[in-house]
């Protein structure tokens, strides 16, 4: 199979695994542990990914995992005057 294909597929795994295993409720330091340990096991199914595809997946990963937004209190506006209008 081809490399791209191949990466296609890890990606894809991937992101099912970030979907189905909650680990995007999960604090940073566990998102950390969870996305090493996942990239293991990628590294197993897919033996003919090389270390630059692998930290590809895990960086791909990571960034999945975090928010684009803030939520929460600090990424709010305190009141309409607080919010730019233009």
């Amino acid at each position: 199979m081809q490399k791209e294909k191949l990466m296609d597929r890890a990606r894809d795994e991937l992101f099912s695994h970030i979907n189905r295993c909650g680990v995007l409720q999960a604090s940073a330091d566990d998102q950390k542990v969870w996305m090493e340990e996942t990239i293991d096991y990628l590294a197993e199914r897919y033996p003919d990914l090389g270390d630059l595809e692998l930290d590809h997946l895990h960086s791909v990963g990571m960034r999945f995992c975090a928010p684009a937004l803030d939520h929460g209190a600090q990424g709010t506006a305190k009141s309409a005057g607080d919010a730019n209008a233009a």
